[in-house]
């Protein structure tokens, strides 16, 4: 595939059918949207779902931290040479971009990762975005389920990753400013043309107390709860000595809930 600066090689890709579903996770920051990303990567990875990719897709680059893996290389990485380096802009030009992307994969126990990296810096590069797009979107037609850790709002989603989502979950927790943030991000999400969501629901992280109190907020914004996830002391320990969340023991609380929710949206 030639890559040049016009987007006329790139009109004559065409992406394969899609075959798996993918669920985005976003919601505003230090709610837990990577902690849920990785507790479904586990729970689907152990289950035997089929092949699972996860994608980064936070510029703050958590996951392979919650996941237990070391940080490779990046798409930004590829972006960046692509554009600075000639020879490998020529050797990626004689490649088909999907085996690209499988080269910086790092692989886990049942699941493969791909990371974003940092967003892309100022200029017009519209022809290589596409192109990067493009191999992702082949990519992930060699997988059944591909979860995605988006950062605060969807819109990366759609200008970085994919421009469709089966499901995009928004984590809140059970403060009025955390439900008032994921109701912005349902609104922004629902009304953009360019990012097509199947199904958009919340969940509700760190929970305690009586549901009905959560619902009556909720409804009152128009919003669907899809779970509940409640205060994990084994989550919060790991987080504090800095385990892979992946380490859990089976019978945590949050992987409970996690399964329910998978369950549900499954």
């Amino acid at each position: 595939m030639k890559i040049d600066e016009s987007n006329q090689s790139l009109k004559a890709c065409k992406a394969s059918p899609k075959n798996g579903r993918s669920i985005a996770v976003t919601g505003k920051g230090g709610t837990g949207k990577t902690m849920l990303a990785t507790l479904m990567i586990k729970v689907l990875a152990e289950s035997g779902n089929g092949k699972i990719l996860a994608i980064d897709a936070d510029s703050a680059v958590s996951l392979p931290y919650t996941l237990g893996m070391r940080v490779g290389k990046t798409v930004s990485d590829i972006r960046r040479e692509i554009i600075e380096v000639p020879a490998v802009k020529r050797r990626i030009a004689d490649q088909h971009i999907r085996t690209v992307m499988t080269s910086i994969l790092g692989t886990g126990k049942g699941f493969d990762l791909l990371i974003m990296g940092r967003p892309e810096e100022p200029g017009c590069f519209c022809a290589v975005n596409e192109l990067l797009r493009y191999g992702i979107d082949t990519l992930i037609q060699d997988y059944n389920i591909t979860i995605i850790d988006g950062e605060a709002g969807p819109e990366q989603l759609s200008r970085r990753v994919l421009k469709s989502i089966d499901t995009l979950l928004v984590v809140a927790d059970m403060s009025a400013r955390s439900l008032q943030t994921a109701n912005t991000i349902v609104k922004v999400a629902r009304g953009r043309g360019n990012l097509k969501v199947e199904r958009t629901g919340l969940i509700i992280n760190r929970f305690r107390g009586k549901r009905s109190a959560v619902k009556k907020i909720t409804q009152e914004m128009g919003l669907e709860i899809l779970g509940y996830i409640p205060e994990d002391g084994n989550v919060n320990d790991y987080d504090a000595l800095g385990k892979p969340l992946l380490e859990v023991p089976t019978e945590s609380p949050s992987l409970k809930a996690v399964r329910r929710v998978l369950k549900q949206i499954m």
